[in-house]
């Protein structure tokens, strides 16, 4: 698979579970509309996704939501075959992603260090 397809393949898969998330199509109430999908890692020959999750809520509201998506895999990736038309629809493994944090946290050690440097 060359590179331009699968990052293709990788944008719309973000896009279609991203809207599953949102309409509300994922019947579980531990999946919080409030994540979102930040990252899809396709593998090199197209067998498995690693999909990365974020939410705003916390890490406790991120954990129930990997664990909601992980455990609705199968629909997903039923859904995800219907839309793609490929050969093969890639096996689903949902992560947490939290990038964000540790971002906000770095951001924040700067900001304090700045401010002693300042003084």
């Amino acid at each position: 698979m060359s590179e331009y397809t699968r990052q293709r393949l990788e944008s719309r898969i973000q896009e279609l579970i991203s809207t599953l998330i949102l309409s509300g199509q994922i019947k579980n109430p531990a999946l919080s509309t409030l994540s979102s999908i930040t990252d899809v890692e396709l593998s090199a020959d197209g067998a498995y996704a690693d999909v990365y999750v974020s939410s705003v809520l916390g890490d406790g509201s991120l954990e129930k939501s990997v664990k909601a998506l992980n455990s609705a895999a199968g629909f997903i990736q039923t859904r995800l075959g219907k839309a793609l038309k490929t050969r093969n629809t890639p096996v689903l493994r949902f992560k947490a992603d939290r990038s964000f944090r540790e971002g906000e946290r770095i951001n924040s050690i700067i900001s304090e260090a700045m401010k002693e440097f300042d003084e």
